[in-house]
């Protein structure tokens, strides 16, 4: 038996179900039950009738592999947090779901990529202080100008990375593709770009379209759901590597690892549990 149906074999066996993000190997992606960005995902978290969830992805998605850290989810403190509160009376602390429970706990609402304009507009406070990347917070800016966006120094490293320079070589060995690029890119990649959006909402972009050529600015995990879809795409990156090393630690056999030794459980307390639920609730909520 290999390792694949040993996985099939377990997860029948345990009642679990495999949650893959967009930016794992495709190996992975093709052994889970769900494939999706980081709001789908919370969402089929959020009602399975599974008795295990095997989250294929980074720390604060809920481990598959223990060092498969996000930098990002660590670029911002609770004091910060604690210290913006005090500076301003009417703020609510918009919390890209990129972060740790910790961090959760002292937010007002979790956003994703694909969801962080609705929310932000829906939001009673004037004040909003993003955390904690920069650039989904710019992304978010531009789009609310009737609120001040406020955002720490975060950013994803992959996406911050994608520089204008390497996106106009890129246009000018391929003039005749559509440029695809996710809000966690720097503004200057954002404004050269035909299409802005969530890896989901990438690909729907890049599926739907009459085009046959694009420049994907974001992680190139996103390619395997695209050529399952719409095989005849040509797809490009504007770096050489835009791999997030990271999600590349999740691997077939630490899955394997997870259902067999249930291994990398993550367990949290009801009380902290509870005060980083309440945001994620929210999101859900106001993003119905």
């Amino acid at each position: 038996m290999n390792t694949v149906e040993k996985i099939k074999k377990l997860k029948e066996e345990k009642k679990a179900i495999i949650l893959a993000h967009y930016y794992v190997d495709e190996e992975v992606q093709k052994i889970a039950d769900y494939i999706g960005d980081s709001f789908y995902l919370a969402k089929v978290a959020s009602q399975t009738e599974a008795d295990r969830i095997v989250f294929a992805g980074v720390e604060f998605m809920g481990e598959s592999d223990a060092f498969a850290d996000c930098p990002m989810a660590h670029m911002i403190t609770i004091k910060e947090i604690k210290e913006m509160r005090e500076k301003y009376d009417d703020l609510a602390v918009v919390c890209y779901i990129n972060s740790t429970a910790e961090i959760k706990q002292y937010a007002d609402v979790c956003v994703t990529s694909s969801n962080a304009v609705k929310i932000v507009k829906a939001l009673p406070q004037k004040n909003i202080f993003f955390i904690p990347d920069q650039n989904l917070g710019d992304f978010v800016r531009k789009q609310v100008p009737e609120k001040n966006v406020m955002t720490n120094y975060g950013h994803c490293p992959r996406h911050t990375n994608i520089t204008l320079e390497k996106l106009n070589e890129a246009k000018e060995k391929y003039p005749e593709a559509k440029v695809a690029v996710h809000p966690e890119c720097k503004r200057e990649i954002v404004e050269a770009a035909d299409f802005v959006g969530s890896t989901s909402a990438i690909i729907d972009y890049v599926v739907q379209s009459d085009a046959k050529d694009f420049i994907i600015g974001t992680v190139d995990g996103v390619f395997a759901k695209i050529k399952e879809l719409a095989p005849n795409k040509e797809l490009h990156t504007i770096m050489d590597v835009q791999v997030c090393p990271n999600m590349k630690k999740v691997t077939l056999e630490k899955i394997l690892d997870v259902l067999e030794n249930e291994t990398n459980e993550v367990i949290l307390n009801d009380e902290f549990m509870q005060k980083a639920l309440s945001p994620l609730e929210k999101m859900l909520e106001l993003a119905k």
